[in-house]
């Protein structure tokens, strides 16, 4: 037996180790790193409208990181929030989004000019069924944003972009918000309805896959306006099981698995030659 008839088997085996080193591992999983867990809860509403409501414990949870926004601001690469932890439910007509991040001390004063409130986002496309740049969308595709401050409370708008004037506050405000600062955490539960009746306002028809993205202001920071940490785009999986972001991962992993066995079977009848 030659040195070559050798490599070959060994070649498959090597490939076989790599296959499943990387690949059961997501069969088994079966959750892709941008995802965020969604529960349906339809008898829950009360509870899931609080930080702390009984609800929230069967619901999975995903630690997202942040980094410092783009902004022109002095200082704003300097953020305090590294990451903010999220689940996401819905009843059949409420979507919540439950956060939560480390934050040592309550800002809840703008009363002079050197105090800043403590704050958080989250960010949806106006239209969830396009792709929006994280970066406040654009005129062609805008974006959703649910603010919630210490100091003031819930708030909409509706964002196309970086340019001068295009974040513009929404009017009667479809979202509601409950937070607590308790041992040097912030929890904040965020709901609005699934449906609105405004076009420029994101629809959730629990068919579609939705984009979000999360942003967190440290008023201790002295972190206002663009300078805050902010998130890439994740994925609340809405849409069917049988046709999201996890099947089509799996259909890659079964795909890799059976590229492995073919060149198994490719060597073994090389050898036999």
């Amino acid at each position: 037996m030659t040195d070559r008839t050798v490599a070959i088997p060994a070649l498959g085996v090597a490939l076989v180790v790599l296959a499943s080193a990387v690949l059961l591992p997501a069969l088994a999983a079966g959750v892709p790193a941008n995802q965020v867990p969604v529960s349906h809860q339809p008898d829950a509403g009360e509870e899931l409208s609080t930080p702390g409501g009984a609800a929230w414990s069967d619901v999975d949870s995903r630690e997202i990181p942040l980094t410092s926004a783009p902004s022109g601001l002095p200082g704003a690469n300097i953020v305090a929030t590294e990451a903010v932890t999220v689940k996401t439910a819905h009843s059949d007509s409420q979507l919540y989004v439950w956060m939560q991040w480390d934050d040592e001390t309550s800002n809840a004063s703008e009363a002079s000019l050197d105090a800043f409130t403590d704050g958080a986002a989250i960010q949806v496309p106006a239209n969830v069924t396009t792709s929006p740049s994280v970066q406040l969308g654009s005129q062609d595709t805008p974006v959703n944003l649910w603010y919630w401050s210490a100091a003031d409370g819930a708030e909409e708008a509706l964002a196309g972009g970086y340019n001068p004037g295009s974040i513009t506050e929404m009017e009667n405000t479809t979202i509601e918000t409950t937070a607590r600062h308790q041992d040097g955490t912030w929890t904040v539960v965020v709901e609005r309805p699934l449906e609105t009746e405004d076009d420029v306002r994101a629809d959730f028809d629990l068919e579609t896959d939705v984009d979000i993205a999360f942003a967190v202001w440290d008023g201790a920071n002295a972190e206002r306006s663009g300078h805050h940490s902010y998130s890439e785009w994740y994925t609340i999986p809405l849409g069917p099981e049988d046709t999201g972001p996890t099947a089509q991962y799996l259909l890659w992993a079964v795909a890799g698995v059976g590229i492995v066995i073919a060149l198994l079977i490719a060597a073994g009848a090389w050898r036999k030659q």
